[in-house]
Protein backbone atom coordinates (compact mmCIF):
# COMPACT_ATOMS: atom_id res chain seq x y z
CA UNK A 1 0.00 0.00 0.00
CA UNK A 2 3.26 2.12 -0.23
CA UNK A 3 5.00 3.61 2.26
CA UNK A 4 7.14 7.06 3.62
CA UNK A 5 9.89 6.16 1.44
CA UNK A 6 12.65 8.66 1.19
CA UNK A 7 14.45 7.02 -1.40
CA UNK A 8 13.75 4.44 -4.47
CA UNK A 9 15.15 1.25 -4.41
CA UNK A 10 18.01 0.28 -6.52
CA UNK A 11 17.90 -3.71 -7.72
CA UNK A 12 20.27 -5.24 -9.76
CA UNK A 13 18.27 -7.62 -12.17
CA UNK A 14 20.92 -9.58 -13.86
CA UNK A 15 20.01 -12.45 -12.56
CA UNK A 16 16.61 -12.07 -13.80
CA UNK A 17 17.40 -10.88 -17.11
CA UNK A 18 19.82 -14.18 -17.40
CA UNK A 19 17.46 -17.05 -15.92
CA UNK A 20 14.15 -16.24 -16.22
CA UNK A 21 13.22 -17.86 -19.37
CA UNK A 22 14.73 -20.90 -18.19
CA UNK A 23 11.92 -22.84 -16.54
CA UNK A 24 14.49 -24.80 -14.47
CA UNK A 25 15.73 -21.89 -12.83
CA UNK A 26 12.85 -20.65 -11.10
CA UNK A 27 13.97 -21.58 -7.70
CA UNK A 28 17.78 -20.47 -8.29
CA UNK A 29 18.60 -18.31 -5.70
CA UNK A 30 19.86 -15.57 -7.17
CA UNK A 31 16.72 -15.05 -9.34
CA UNK A 32 14.43 -15.34 -6.17
CA UNK A 33 16.82 -12.85 -4.13
CA UNK A 34 15.32 -10.32 -7.16
CA UNK A 35 11.56 -11.67 -6.94
CA UNK A 36 11.75 -10.69 -2.96
CA UNK A 37 13.65 -7.22 -4.37
CA UNK A 38 10.62 -6.78 -6.76
CA UNK A 39 7.69 -7.48 -4.29
CA UNK A 40 9.60 -5.10 -1.86
CA UNK A 41 9.63 -1.96 -4.14
CA UNK A 42 6.52 -2.91 -5.63
CA UNK A 43 4.53 -2.87 -1.95
CA UNK A 44 6.84 -0.19 -0.59
CA UNK A 45 6.71 2.35 -3.08
CA UNK A 46 6.13 1.23 -6.53
CA UNK A 47 9.05 2.59 -8.35
CA UNK A 48 12.52 0.69 -8.77
CA UNK A 49 15.79 1.80 -10.54
CA UNK A 50 16.90 -1.51 -12.46
CA UNK A 51 20.64 -2.24 -13.37
CA UNK A 52 22.13 -5.03 -14.97
CA UNK A 53 19.28 -4.81 -17.90
CA UNK A 54 21.53 -6.30 -20.76
CA UNK A 55 20.78 -2.98 -22.62
CA UNK A 56 23.89 -1.20 -23.36
CA UNK A 57 24.38 1.92 -21.72
CA UNK A 58 25.40 3.30 -25.29
CA UNK A 59 22.42 2.66 -27.02
CA UNK A 60 20.36 4.46 -24.00
CA UNK A 61 22.24 7.36 -24.67
CA UNK A 62 21.98 7.21 -28.39
CA UNK A 63 18.45 7.03 -27.91
CA UNK A 64 17.90 10.16 -25.81
CA UNK A 65 20.63 11.89 -28.31
CA UNK A 66 18.66 11.29 -31.46
CA UNK A 67 15.45 12.53 -29.35
CA UNK A 68 17.42 16.06 -28.61
CA UNK A 69 18.59 16.10 -32.30
CA UNK A 70 14.45 15.82 -33.25
CA UNK A 71 13.16 18.16 -31.04
CA UNK A 72 16.11 20.92 -32.02
CA UNK A 73 14.37 20.93 -35.29
CA UNK A 74 12.33 23.89 -36.25
CA UNK A 75 8.87 23.58 -35.84
CA UNK A 76 7.70 23.57 -39.38
CA UNK A 77 10.05 20.57 -39.87
CA UNK A 78 8.53 18.95 -36.35
CA UNK A 79 4.71 19.81 -37.70
CA UNK A 80 5.30 17.33 -40.22
CA UNK A 81 4.43 14.29 -38.06
CA UNK A 82 2.09 16.03 -36.09
CA UNK A 83 -0.14 14.43 -33.91
CA UNK A 84 -4.08 13.88 -35.25
CA UNK A 85 -6.96 12.24 -34.53
CA UNK A 86 -6.71 11.44 -38.36
CA UNK A 87 -3.16 9.72 -37.25
CA UNK A 88 -4.80 8.18 -34.63
CA UNK A 89 -3.08 9.83 -32.06
CA UNK A 90 0.57 9.49 -33.08
CA UNK A 91 2.87 11.86 -33.53
CA UNK A 92 4.48 14.93 -32.66
CA UNK A 93 2.46 17.34 -30.15
CA UNK A 94 3.81 20.95 -29.11
CA UNK A 95 4.43 22.75 -25.34
CA UNK A 96 0.94 22.47 -23.87
CA UNK A 97 -1.02 20.45 -26.01
CA UNK A 98 -0.62 17.52 -23.27
CA UNK A 99 -2.71 18.06 -20.51
CA UNK A 100 -2.90 15.78 -16.84
CA UNK A 101 -5.78 16.82 -15.15
CA UNK A 102 -6.85 19.99 -17.21
CA UNK A 103 -4.15 21.39 -17.01
CA UNK A 104 -1.40 21.97 -19.82
CA UNK A 105 2.20 20.24 -19.58
CA UNK A 106 5.04 21.87 -20.06
CA UNK A 107 6.32 19.73 -22.57
CA UNK A 108 6.81 18.38 -26.06
CA UNK A 109 6.47 14.71 -27.51
CA UNK A 110 6.37 12.29 -29.66
CA UNK A 111 3.54 9.60 -29.46
CA UNK A 112 4.23 6.17 -30.54
CA UNK A 113 1.77 3.24 -29.96
CA UNK A 114 1.65 -1.08 -31.13
CA UNK A 115 0.21 -0.42 -34.41
CA UNK A 116 -3.49 -0.96 -35.00
CA UNK A 117 -4.99 -2.58 -38.30
CA UNK A 118 -8.02 -0.61 -39.44
CA UNK A 119 -10.49 -3.33 -37.98
CA UNK A 120 -8.32 -5.48 -35.48
CA UNK A 121 -10.95 -5.09 -32.40
CA UNK A 122 -13.57 -3.76 -33.97
CA UNK A 123 -14.74 -0.26 -32.69
CA UNK A 124 -13.49 -0.43 -29.35
CA UNK A 125 -9.60 0.70 -31.32
CA UNK A 126 -11.28 2.69 -34.00
CA UNK A 127 -10.04 6.22 -32.54
CA UNK A 128 -5.99 4.98 -32.48
CA UNK A 129 -6.07 2.81 -35.75
CA UNK A 130 -3.13 3.33 -38.04
CA UNK A 131 0.84 3.20 -37.63
CA UNK A 132 3.53 5.79 -36.39
CA UNK A 133 4.34 8.77 -37.74
CA UNK A 134 8.51 8.74 -37.80
CA UNK A 135 11.20 11.49 -38.84
CA UNK A 136 13.02 11.97 -41.86
CA UNK A 137 15.73 13.71 -39.32
CA UNK A 138 17.33 12.15 -37.91
CA UNK A 139 18.15 9.94 -40.53
CA UNK A 140 18.46 6.95 -37.96
CA UNK A 141 15.99 7.82 -35.59
CA UNK A 142 13.51 5.24 -37.45
CA UNK A 143 16.20 2.03 -37.37
CA UNK A 144 17.62 2.94 -33.79
CA UNK A 145 14.20 3.83 -32.02
CA UNK A 146 12.33 0.51 -33.32
CA UNK A 147 15.85 -2.00 -32.14
CA UNK A 148 15.44 0.26 -28.86
CA UNK A 149 11.81 -0.75 -28.67
CA UNK A 150 12.53 -4.38 -29.29
CA UNK A 151 14.96 -4.69 -26.75
CA UNK A 152 12.56 -2.34 -24.00
CA UNK A 153 9.64 -4.83 -24.96
CA UNK A 154 11.40 -7.71 -24.06
CA UNK A 155 13.10 -6.82 -20.80
CA UNK A 156 9.99 -5.77 -19.93
CA UNK A 157 7.73 -9.24 -20.42
CA UNK A 158 10.86 -10.73 -18.12
CA UNK A 159 10.47 -7.79 -15.08
CA UNK A 160 6.78 -9.02 -15.58
CA UNK A 161 7.85 -12.55 -14.83
CA UNK A 162 9.63 -11.37 -12.01
CA UNK A 163 6.58 -9.47 -10.89
CA UNK A 164 4.19 -12.92 -11.40
CA UNK A 165 6.64 -14.67 -9.23
CA UNK A 166 6.85 -11.80 -6.57
CA UNK A 167 2.54 -11.93 -6.12
CA UNK A 168 3.06 -15.81 -5.68
CA UNK A 169 1.08 -16.61 -9.37
CA UNK A 170 2.83 -18.56 -12.07
CA UNK A 171 5.67 -17.25 -14.24
CA UNK A 172 3.86 -17.03 -17.50
CA UNK A 173 0.73 -15.11 -15.28
CA UNK A 174 0.90 -12.15 -17.78
CA UNK A 175 1.30 -13.41 -21.11
CA UNK A 176 -1.74 -15.64 -22.78
CA UNK A 177 -4.94 -14.03 -22.58
CA UNK A 178 -3.65 -10.94 -20.13
CA UNK A 179 -0.39 -9.81 -21.61
CA UNK A 180 0.92 -12.74 -24.55
CA UNK A 181 0.21 -9.82 -27.02
CA UNK A 182 1.28 -7.03 -25.02
CA UNK A 183 0.23 -3.21 -26.36
CA UNK A 184 3.01 -0.58 -25.78
CA UNK A 185 3.13 3.12 -25.57
CA UNK A 186 6.03 4.82 -26.14
CA UNK A 187 6.37 8.39 -25.48
CA UNK A 188 9.50 10.71 -26.37
CA UNK A 189 9.63 13.54 -24.30
CA UNK A 190 11.19 16.97 -24.28
CA UNK A 191 11.22 19.53 -21.33
CA UNK A 192 11.89 23.15 -21.91
CA UNK A 193 13.73 25.70 -19.96
CA UNK A 194 11.36 27.54 -18.34
CA UNK A 195 12.62 31.00 -19.56
CA UNK A 196 11.63 29.39 -23.48
CA UNK A 197 8.55 29.54 -22.73
CA UNK A 198 6.22 32.99 -23.52
CA UNK A 199 5.08 33.99 -20.24
CA UNK A 200 0.96 33.61 -21.06
CA UNK A 201 1.71 29.66 -22.03
CA UNK A 202 3.83 29.14 -18.91
CA UNK A 203 3.01 26.88 -15.66
CA UNK A 204 5.65 25.55 -13.47
CA UNK A 205 4.91 21.73 -14.50
CA UNK A 206 6.54 19.66 -17.12
CA UNK A 207 4.02 16.83 -16.48
CA UNK A 208 1.44 16.92 -13.93
CA UNK A 209 1.01 13.87 -11.28
CA UNK A 210 -0.65 11.08 -12.69
CA UNK A 211 -0.12 7.56 -12.29
CA UNK A 212 0.35 5.09 -15.68
CA UNK A 213 -2.34 3.31 -17.32
CA UNK A 214 -0.69 -0.09 -18.12
CA UNK A 215 1.59 -2.70 -15.78
CA UNK A 216 5.06 -1.12 -16.15
CA UNK A 217 6.78 1.68 -16.77
CA UNK A 218 10.38 2.06 -18.25
CA UNK A 219 12.10 5.44 -18.46
CA UNK A 220 15.60 6.16 -19.80
CA UNK A 221 15.89 10.03 -18.60
CA UNK A 222 18.86 12.70 -18.89
CA UNK A 223 21.57 11.43 -16.66
CA UNK A 224 22.38 15.04 -14.96
CA UNK A 225 19.10 16.86 -14.67
CA UNK A 226 16.91 16.12 -11.32
CA UNK A 227 13.20 16.63 -12.70
CA UNK A 228 11.29 13.32 -12.12
CA UNK A 229 9.76 13.36 -8.11
CA UNK A 230 7.62 10.57 -6.70
CA UNK A 231 4.73 11.05 -3.98
CA UNK A 232 5.48 9.06 -0.63
CA UNK A 233 2.48 8.40 1.51
CA UNK A 234 3.26 11.24 3.84
CA UNK A 235 2.94 13.60 0.76
CA UNK A 236 6.09 14.44 0.52
CA UNK A 237 7.78 14.57 -3.09
CA UNK A 238 10.78 12.53 -3.23
CA UNK A 239 13.20 12.77 -6.36
CA UNK A 240 13.98 9.88 -8.93
CA UNK A 241 17.63 11.37 -9.06
CA UNK A 242 18.99 9.81 -12.42
CA UNK A 243 21.56 7.07 -11.82
CA UNK A 244 23.27 6.61 -15.05
CA UNK A 245 23.27 3.28 -17.31
CA UNK A 246 19.39 2.59 -15.22
CA UNK A 247 15.87 2.49 -16.22
CA UNK A 248 13.44 3.87 -13.56
CA UNK A 249 10.46 1.49 -13.50
CA UNK A 250 7.04 2.21 -11.85
CA UNK A 251 4.14 -0.20 -12.10
CA UNK A 252 0.67 1.25 -13.27
CA UNK A 253 -3.30 0.93 -12.74
CA UNK A 254 -3.71 -2.76 -14.65
CA UNK A 255 -1.60 -4.43 -12.55
CA UNK A 256 -3.40 -2.30 -9.14
CA UNK A 257 -6.39 -3.90 -10.30
CA UNK A 258 -5.20 -7.19 -11.35
CA UNK A 259 -3.37 -7.62 -8.06
CA UNK A 260 -7.00 -6.74 -5.88
CA UNK A 261 -4.52 -3.67 -4.94
CA UNK A 262 -1.37 -5.40 -3.04
CA UNK A 263 0.10 -3.28 -5.41
CA UNK A 264 -0.47 0.03 -5.68
CA UNK A 265 0.78 2.64 -8.37
CA UNK A 266 2.55 5.79 -7.00
CA UNK A 267 1.57 9.56 -7.95
CA UNK A 268 4.78 10.97 -9.89
CA UNK A 269 5.01 14.37 -11.62
CA UNK A 270 8.09 15.91 -13.57
CA UNK A 271 8.68 19.66 -12.61
CA UNK A 272 12.00 20.74 -14.93
CA UNK A 273 13.60 23.49 -12.66
CA UNK A 274 17.25 23.31 -14.71
CA UNK A 275 18.86 25.51 -16.81
CA UNK A 276 18.92 23.49 -19.23
CA UNK A 277 16.34 21.16 -21.65
CA UNK A 278 15.55 17.58 -20.61
CA UNK A 279 14.90 14.55 -22.23
CA UNK A 280 13.54 11.43 -21.41
CA UNK A 281 11.85 8.29 -23.06
CA UNK A 282 9.25 6.57 -21.58
CA UNK A 283 8.23 2.90 -22.49
CA UNK A 284 4.77 1.42 -21.08
CA UNK A 285 4.16 -1.87 -21.00
CA UNK A 286 0.69 -2.73 -20.88
CA UNK A 287 -1.69 -5.65 -21.00
CA UNK A 288 -3.24 -7.03 -24.38
CA UNK A 289 -5.20 -4.09 -25.72
CA UNK A 290 -8.72 -6.09 -25.71
CA UNK A 291 -8.08 -8.24 -22.47
CA UNK A 292 -10.80 -7.91 -19.66
CA UNK A 293 -8.50 -6.77 -16.31
CA UNK A 294 -10.31 -7.81 -13.23
CA UNK A 295 -8.54 -8.87 -9.64
CA UNK A 296 -7.52 -12.70 -9.87
CA UNK A 297 -8.95 -14.88 -7.50
CA UNK A 298 -5.87 -15.82 -5.40
CA UNK A 299 -5.12 -11.79 -4.88
CA UNK A 300 -8.95 -11.78 -3.92
CA UNK A 301 -8.46 -14.44 -1.42
CA UNK A 302 -5.02 -12.58 0.08
CA UNK A 303 -7.07 -9.39 0.49
CA UNK A 304 -10.09 -10.30 2.21
CA UNK A 305 -11.79 -12.48 -0.14
CA UNK A 306 -13.85 -9.69 -2.10
CA UNK A 307 -12.88 -7.67 -5.37
CA UNK A 308 -11.75 -4.06 -4.42
CA UNK A 309 -12.24 -2.78 -8.11
CA UNK A 310 -14.53 -3.26 -10.73
CA UNK A 311 -13.25 -4.72 -14.34
CA UNK A 312 -11.99 -2.94 -16.72
CA UNK A 313 -10.93 -3.22 -20.81
CA UNK A 314 -7.56 -1.98 -20.89
CA UNK A 315 -8.43 -0.46 -24.37
CA UNK A 316 -11.37 1.37 -23.48
CA UNK A 317 -9.46 2.75 -20.16
CA UNK A 318 -6.56 3.89 -23.03
CA UNK A 319 -9.22 5.41 -25.45
CA UNK A 320 -10.86 7.30 -22.85
CA UNK A 321 -7.62 8.69 -21.99
CA UNK A 322 -5.93 9.16 -25.33
CA UNK A 323 -9.33 10.85 -26.22
CA UNK A 324 -8.99 13.77 -23.32
CA UNK A 325 -5.30 14.06 -22.71
CA UNK A 326 -4.80 16.19 -25.87
CA UNK A 327 -5.76 20.09 -27.04
CA UNK A 328 -5.28 20.28 -30.76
Amino acid sequence: MGSDFKAIPLIDIGPLVEKIDDPDMVGDEGLLGVVRKLDDACREAGFFYVKGHGIAESLMTEVRDVTRKFFQLPDEEKLKIKMTPQSGYRGYQRVGENVTKGKPDMHEAIDCYTPIEPGKYGDLAKPMEGSNLWPDYPSNFKVLLEEYLSLVRDLSRKIMRGIALALGAPLDAFEGGMAGDAFWVFRLIGYPVSADIPQEQRTDIGCGAHTDYGLLTLVNQDDDICALEVRNQSGEWIYAKPVPGTFVCNIGDMLKVWSNGIYQPTLHRVVNNSPRYRVSVAFFYESNFDTTVEPVEFCREKTGGVAKYEKVVYGEHLVQKVLTNFVM
